[in-house]
């Protein structure tokens, strides 16, 4: 997984993205108590502004695609 910082409120989130439209995100309590859009989104909790920042990430070649080529322990 690779840090990925919001561009808008600055909080840090661990990232790991297997396909363009697969993205996991490993959020800390600290990190969900200070985002002001998770959970307002609707059924499925996110945050537009991560989300952009997360894409502009792979965009910059800061983060890449998982290849996931072992099984997980």
């Amino acid at each position: 997984m690779d840090a990925v910082t919001c561009q808008s409120c600055e909080n840090r989130v661990s990232v790991v993205k297997f396909s363009a439209a697969h993205t996991s995100v490993q959020w800390s309590a600290t990190a969900r108590a200070r985002c002001a859009e998770l959970g307002r989104n609707g059924p499925v909790p996110g945050c537009s502004a991560l989300r952009d920042s997360i894409e502009k990430a792979v965009t910059a070649g800061v983060i890449g695609l998982s290849t996931r080529d072992r099984d997980l322990l």
